[in-house]
């Protein structure tokens, strides 16, 4: 009797030999894609002899070995696999042909077939954008006509607008010069093409398809407002060509990234809707998982099936098969089989944090979300509410440790905000899919099923827009893999104790008492922005972004940095609701080209900048930024006022040709005032600017007690320009590892000399001068924001 009992428990327990072989596939894949082929070899061939020793004792043993024998044969099996076929696949970007065609840097015309759709590098200057493509790599001639053949991965970076329109799977040739990859994954070259590629061959039927219905669905959503219009394609295919880059930054801080990409996560909420439909007709496993299949062959061809697709599609498969054996005990084995399958099909898999999201979304809809859902069923909740809480929950717990390492922090508002989402999924989906499925044969039809599917979307648009507001959203956690693996083993350990009854009770008291304890303490004592600033310098990277109070909740903003995001969260975490007036010191991108995010949500009061037209493309992408608001040129003399702050334009004195560059020599030079106290904000002025105001202005005009550094701590300045402004805190607003040499080692050295606390931005991140009882202090907020 003790032996059948000890069987029947076996029976319940999971089965973990599979996931042990497919989580030690992944981890020496992951390692071996860091190491020389050789050296992955030799960790495969070691962990495979280690496996044939331990088979040997295992058959000299018990008549029936212990199951943790099983798990560690099959983690040694899995490393030999893992290790040695990324090790033979690593070998090609190491073959010695094409490793000496890199060092050469001349000229190859170049085979290849594109394997994913282009990505357009984002780009707020003049510049048009460099696209991204994923090939494979044929063949190669050198200027010498010696053509090597190969089967290699290779990254393309194209200058020209011909590579925007191609579909994976067609074959092109194209002229460029050959770079050596960044190693990490299983690209054997860079390549760097300036001219358009040359099409040889047409793309698949079904890639076809896929790229006319996609275009159809394009052109349906053009007449509609553009937060919904660009998140509706998004929704269904995972093109987000159109979404406003504002309202990604909403999905993403609202955990509801999964709906507009498409991700093992995407396809377990489409496959979710087809369930929930097919279920309410009371059909069996096998029906279910037909119905379900059908779905998911449509849902690839509707979002073209590129890598990434096809990667998110299998885990959709995995979770049908679990589906159809009407068993969870055969949900892990089944996952597991996959990822090992898919990993040791393309090892660059294990290093792809999207193919991590993806299989932990299904692992939690498979291992989870039924156990949650019939538990909430039990105590009486409604079938399909249970069934909508319990699937965004699971994803959201499995997900939780990768999203955290990414992000530093822990989002408290993504399963209501995911909850709120739910009912706004299937209109939108269907809607979506109807409108791309007609477009070909009845455009006015997709069009007024685009505009029908826009109303659910706008729900998904107001969901993200304030949930990414709520204040103390997301709680704050080490980051990296250290923050990750800690999240992981915490969420393992809660997800085992939480088992027994009186254990769950506790951890939720715990849970819901940390998590009210903590919010009130964030709200009312979260320390940022420290009372008694006067100037805040935001950490944006390479670039400028300055603020000055001008009372609750309204201030100043001089220059927005390279990009809008890190712009608009220095302002979030200040609390600016109302910019009373945006000041341009010139316009470089990476002073404007965050501009966008200093008008998201917000009242602009005012924008002002200098009579100086270059470069014309800046001064255009501030005008469209700021629709109604006029821009107005001021020049020295200028004053402004607004509560406690005093402005005055010093410069440029005259307008400056010729110089080292004109652009930052006619930037606006600013003496702010407030509560008393003095900041100089000099743009990007350099040598020539600073010299011609001290000759003009004196150095009296210059005196401030706090200096924003010029040129983000550059060499071009004046020593003597310096010396006479005597501060007393110098803020250096400069990107992390930049490519500039900024800032100076001399001039910092300089302004320490003369008696200036001297910080940097990429060190410390927001920077705010503070007045004290004993005089001028600095406050770093501690999160600098790398480019």
């Amino acid at each position: 009797m003790t032996g059948q009992a000890e069987d029947r428990k076996a029976d319940k327990a999971p089965d973990l030999r599979l996931a042990g072989f497919a989580v030690a596939v992944w981890m020496s894949a992951l390692a071996a894609l860091y190491l020389s082929a050789r050296t992955g070899i030799l960790i495969g061939a070691g962990a495979a002899g280690l496996a044939v020793v331990l088979i040997v004792w295992m058959r000299r043993g018990e008549a029936r070995p212990r199951a943790g024998r099983w798990v560690g044969l099959a983690v040694l099996l899995g490393v030999a696999c893992g290790a040695v076929a990324t090790g033979a696949r690593v070998s090609v970007r190491e073959a010695g042909p094409l490793v000496e065609l890199i060092r050469a840097g001349d000229p190859v015309w170049m085979e290849l077939v594109v394997r994913d759709d282009p990505r357009a590098l984002k780009s707020s200057s003049a510049m048009p954008p460099t696209y991204i493509v994923a090939v494979d790599l044929l063949s190669v001639r050198a200027e010498d006509g010696v053509t090597l053949r190969m089967s290699a991965r290779a990254l393309v970076l194209g200058s020209d607008p011909g590579w925007r329109g191609l579909l994976p799977g067609q074959r092109v040739a194209a002229e460029g010069k050959l770079m050596p990859p960044r190693g990490g994954d299983l690209r054997a070259v860079v390549a760097s093409v300036r001219k358009a590629p040359q099409v040889i061959g047409r793309p698949s039927w079904a890639q076809r398809a896929a790229g006319a219905l996609r275009a159809g669905l394009q052109r349906a959503c053009e007449p509609l407002p553009d937060r919904p219009g660009g998140l509706l394609p998004g929704l269904i295919v995972g093109d987000t060509s159109r979404l406003d880059p504002a309202l990604e930054e909403d999905f993403r801080a609202t955990g509801m990234t999964h709906l507009n990409a498409v991700s093992g996560a995407n396809v377990a909420i489409v496959l979710g809707v087809v369930l929930f439909a097919v279920r309410r007709t009371r059909a069996g496993p096998v029906i279910t998982a037909v119905v379900c299949a059908v779905a998911l062959v449509g849902f690839v061809i509707l979002a073209r099936p590129s890598p990434s697709v096809v990667r998110a599609a299998a885990m959709g498969a995995i979770g049908l098969i679990g589906l159809a054996s009407g068993r969870r005990r055969a949900a892990l084995p089944a996952l597991a089989a996959g990822v090992a399958v898919l990993i040791l099909y393309d090892p660059e898999l294990a290093s792809d944090v999207g193919f991590a999201l993806s299989v932990l979304a299904t692992s939690g809809l498979l291992l989870l979300a039924p156990v949650w859902r019939d538990g909430l069923r039990a105590r009486g909740w409604p079938p399909g509410l249970a069934e909508a809480l319990a699937v965004p929950a699971a994803a959201q717990v499995v997900c939780g440790p990768v999203v955290a390492g990414l992000s530093g922090a822990i989002s408290i508002v993504a399963v209501p905000a995911n909850l709120l989402a739910v009912p706004a999924i299937a209109p939108a989906t269907l809607l979506g899919v109807a409108a791309a499925v007609i477009s070909p044969v009845w455009p006015a039809g997709a069009e007024f099923a685009a505009w029908l599917g826009h109303w659910p979307a706008q729900w998904l648009v107001l969901v993200a827009t304030y949930g990414a507001r709520v204040p103390a959203g997301a709680l704050p956690w080490p980051g990296g893999l250290t923050g990750a693996l800690l999240l992981a083993v915490i969420t393992v350990g809660l997800l085992v104790a939480t088992r027994r009854p009186l254990i769950r009770k506790l951890v939720t008291v715990v849970a819901l008492g940390g998590v009210l304890g903590a919010l009130p303490v964030r709200l009312l004592a979260s320390g940022w922005p420290p009372p008694g600033w006067l100037v805040v310098a935001c950490a944006v990277g390479q670039g400028d972004a300055i603020v000055l109070p001008a009372g609750t909740g309204r201030a100043v903003v001089v220059d927005a940095g390279p990009e809008p995001n890190a712009v608009d969260h220095c302002l979030r975490r200040l609390g600016i609701r109302q910019v009373v007036l945006f000041v341009v010191s010139h316009f470089h991108v990476d002073h404007i080209g965050g501009v966008t995010g200093v008008f998201r949500g917000r009242e602009v009061g005012g924008l002002v900048g200098p009579d100086w037209p270059d470069p014309p493309a800046g001064r255009a992408a501030v005008a469209s930024a700021a629709g109604r608001v006029a821009v107005h040129a001021v020049g020295p003399g200028w004053t402004y006022g607004v509560g406690n702050v005093r402005l005055r334009v010093l410069g440029p004195v005259e307008p400056m040709r010729g110089t080292n560059s004109d652009p930052n020599n006619n930037s606006l030079v600013l003496r702010a005032e407030v509560d008393g106290r003095t900041v100089l904000l000099p743009g990007d002025a350099e040598t020539e600017e600073q010299e011609d105001m001290l000759a003009h202005l004196g150095a009296d005009a210059l005196r401030a007690d706090v200096l924003k550094v010029a040129h983000h701590g550059s060499s071009y300045q004046s020593p003597r320009f310096l010396d006479e402004i005597r501060p007393s805190v110098a803020l250096v607003s400069v990107g992390a590892d930049n490519d500039y040499g900024h800032p100076n080692g001399p001039l910092l050295a300089r302004l320490a000399r003369g008696g200036a606390r001297v910080l940097r931005t990429d060190q410390l991140g927001d920077l705010a001068a503070v007045v004290t009882g004993r005089g001028l202090a600095v406050v770093a907020r501690g999160d600098p924001q790398v480019p």
